[in-house]
């Protein structure tokens, strides 16, 4: 249900570039980006719904324009990769669709702004567009209750807000 799904949650986010070339303004990087969150709601009992923990993992190569110097500089970045997105009520085993690598479109920016000469302080907003996954047949092994076919995950969107350090 709608109403079980956690709100908001915690991870962690890394990723590394190398800058290959510079035309004009901007300097071109590749590299990739590893992303793990993990989310849990607990409803009060009397609402009548269970506790979920939603689980998100993401690894993703990209390519980034950047903008600025060696002091500082913002950044566009880009790619598709791969995900897996599991939203599992506490105490359920997981489902086959908890497993499926789904394809994930990852953009957004951010900045950069060097304290030292190789400690920065980062800021970003992302974007995880997750293509939809697979209906799975249900195949009861109850001869009292039918086989049914269980949805597949809808196309997500997910927006992350992510601040830490960076190191050159």
């Amino acid at each position: 249900m709608l109403g079980e799904l956690p709100r908001t949650g915690l991870g962690v986010d890394a990723g590394a570039h190398f800058y290959v070339f510079k035309w004009k303004a901007v300097t071109f990087g590749l590299g990739g980006q590893v992303t793990l969150a993990r989310a849990h709601a607990s409803p009060a009992e009397s609402t009548g719904l269970r506790a979920v923990t939603e689980r998100f993992t993401s690894i993703t190569p990209q390519l980034s324009l950047n903008f600025g110097s060696g002091n500082g500089w913002s950044y566009l970045s880009a790619g598709i990769g791969a995900a897996k997105w599991k939203i599992v009520p506490d105490g359920a085993a997981e489902m086959p669709a908890d497993q499926e690598r789904l394809r994930t479109v990852n953009y957004g920016g951010g900045a950069r702004w060097f304290i030292k000469r190789h400690l920065a302080f980062n800021v970003d907003v992302r974007f995880h567009q997750v293509d939809p996954g697979t209906p799975t047949l249900f195949i009861s092994v109850d001869p009292d209750t039918p086989s049914v076919t269980l949805p597949g995950s809808p196309r997500t969107t997910f927006m992350i807000f992510s601040g830490g350090i960076s190191v050159k």
